[in-house]
């Protein structure tokens, strides 16, 4: 199956306000997300993405326009199951503000019993993140084969929940996990388990490429591992063996 580089949007203006945006109009990137976007298409630079998946929101494309720019030949797609929790009535709301609701205190510590007040629950939320990432798996290899990478862009709580599947965590553990603006977090699938291979990774990605190809009398003595990407690898190296410590 495809490696997955879950791409949290840059800085924007409602993360440096404290803000819970949600899924409010016109929040774009400040000028540090700006800086941060345009250093994405260097960060990926060693890489070669078959495809962009996108939330629909303002900024997440905002994130992309750079790497787009230096890619046009990606296909990019929109997927609203990529869309930000629906907060509801806590939309727009500040932070500090929403502290003092008894709510959050669940949303922290028992988030699979969390649903917003006119909004979704976040077992909602987490279901429909990694059905679109499952489904998109299938779609990826069907097209471009088994050792393909793609990039989608979301949001934070989204990331998280993707990630807490992907370890087999319950999602009341998720807020454990932390996801930068602008950051990658990159999760190979295989059919019999998923490999978080980076968390939050704010560097370049020149690891995840694949290896150059082998020379001949190189490959033979190789042969054992013949095909397997940079990602396979670490997976490998990350998952041991039965029984492994």
């Amino acid at each position: 199956m495809p490696t997955l580089l879950l791409l949290r949007h840059a800085r924007s203006t409602a993360n440096v306000d404290g803000v819970l945006a949600g899924r409010s109009p016109g929040v774009g990137l400040d000028e540090r997300g700006t800086e941060q976007a345009a250093a994405l298409p260097a960060r990926l630079a060693a890489l070669a993405p078959a495809a962009v998946v996108t939330s629909p929101l303002e900024r997440c494309r905002e994130t992309l326009k750079p790497l787009l720019a230096a890619r046009p030949e990606l296909p990019v797609h929109v997927e609203d199951r990529l869309n930000e929790c629906d907060y509801g009535e806590w939309t727009g709301s500040k932070l500090a503000e929403l502290a003092e609701d008894p709510l959050m205190a669940v949303v922290q510590q028992h988030p699979s019993a969390a649903g917003f007040p006119g909004g979704e629950t976040m077992r909602a939320m987490q279901a429909r993140a990694v059905e679109a990432v499952r489904e998109w798996n299938v779609t990826v290899a069907a097209e471009h084969g088994p050792e393909a990478l793609y990039v989608m862009c979301s949001h934070g709580d989204i990331i998280k929940s993707v990630v807490a599947d992907a370890l087999g965590m319950h999602l009341d553990l998720f807020q454990r996990i932390a996801v930068g603006p602008a950051s990658v977090t990159a999760i190979r699938y295989t059919p019999l388990r998923p490999f978080v291979l980076r968390l939050g990774d704010t560097g370049r990605l020149d690891g995840l490429a694949p290896p150059p190809p082998a020379e001949p009398a190189a490959e033979a003595a190789e042969a054992p591992r013949t095909g397997r990407s940079a990602a396979d690898e670490s997976a490998a190296e990350v998952g041991g063996g039965a029984g492994a410590g």
